[in-house]
């Protein structure tokens, strides 16, 4: 993670960097995330209880609240741990007006440049700054908006563009650059940049590899065959026998299935590295176990190492193969996972 975080430093430039450590740092774990990311400028998290528990842990850094605030009453919490929320609805004022902050905040004030998910109207920018400036308890406010497609070939400029024309009048700080914006398009830097996937050493692009981006694997998903059957020709493995055999053959039972963070939907055919060497799973992924082709493994069998994603296998890769995202395999790891942490 920390070598990611210098990735993001470099493309950020002068602007200030928020290591964005939600749904539990991508899967990774709040606590090892903020130890390996100390050097970013500040967190954003999206709950409350995740900010708690940073300020838990000794950490001082700025915090910022992506979702903002769910109730007046959290603002009180924001002022005790000295949070930054997100501002994206008029209620948003409204609560704040009704109960500022016992000490001042800075706040960020989203507007909604296209995506249509969050934010205010950017038509309304007016109104809504003059408003934000006036409200007891603001020690500050920066602009910000988020991207749709900054990982497509339509990019950022049609979002990006109005943005700026409309709130560059301001002179106020502003942050827009996600992972793929801050990679490919240097002029969303703004202040504040916002990188998430990128420090997990994932690549937010389907044309462009994390290795091509100069990002290493955070986490390495491994197990091991706990079993080695032989198929006939024409007999079928696992559940609804989605995998016939169309030879004999070697197959390995791998330790890992959905339930532990595993996709269920992942096919024959999406890799795996079994001694090292590529191989692919085979058949209906169970609750507790999976299935892998061994005919170019001859050697592997009871308790030869199955990486699953990671070092050698990006889980780019293995989440092209199943049909996903590489954001839902990391979010998506178990608790039962033990987790080994390496330097």
């Amino acid at each position: 993670m920390a070598h990611n975080l210098e990735v993001a430093r470099h493309h950020a430039g002068a602007a200030h960097v928020f290591a964005v450590i939600k749904a539990n740092a991508y899967g990774h774990g709040l606590s090892r995330a903020r130890r390996a990311l100390a050097a970013a400028d500040g967190f954003a998290v999206l709950t409350l209880d995740e900010a708690a528990s940073l300020r838990q842990m000794g950490v001082t850094h700025p915090i910022l609240l992506l979702e903002g605030i769910f109730s007046a009453d959290e603002i009180a919490a924001c002022s005790e741990l000295d949070l930054w929320p997100v501002l994206h609805h008029k209620t948003h004022l409204d609560w704040w007006q009704q109960q500022p902050p016992h000490r001042p905040l800075r706040v960020f004030l989203k507007f909604d440049s296209g995506m249509h998910r969050l934010g205010f109207p950017l038509a309304d920018h007016a109104a809504i700054v003059a408003r934000a400036l006036t409200l007891p308890g603001v020690a500050g406010i920066t602009l910000m908006t988020h991207f749709s497609q900054a990982d497509e070939a339509e990019g950022v400029d049609w979002q990006l563009r109005p943005f700026l024309r409309e709130l560059v009048g301001y002179g106020l700080p502003w942050s827009s650059a996600n992972s793929a914006a801050l990679l490919r398009y240097p002029d969303t830097r703004g202040t504040w940049v916002r990188p998430g996937l990128m420090l997990y050493g994932a690549s937010p692009f389907a044309d462009m590899t994390a290795e091509q981006l100069g990002l290493k694997p955070a986490m390495t998903l491994q197990s091991e065959i706990i079993s080695v059957q032989t198929l006939q020709r024409g007999e079928g493995v696992g559940y609804n026998q989605l995998f016939r055999a169309e030879r004999s053959m070697r197959i390995g039972v791998v330790a890992c299935g959905y339930a532990d963070g595993y996709p269920r939907h992942a096919q024959t055919g999406t890799p795996v590295l079994v001694n090292g060497r590529p191989g692919r799973t085979l058949g209906r992924v169970s609750m507790d176990m999976l299935c892998v082709d061994l005919s170019e493994c001859t050697e592997a069998g009871v308790g030869s190492p199955v990486v699953l994603w990671g070092t050698g296998l990006p889980v780019d890769a293995v989440a092209a193969a199943a049909g996903t995202s590489s954001y839902e395999l990391l979010t998506a790891l178990a608790p039962r996972v033990p987790v080994v942490e390496s330097d």
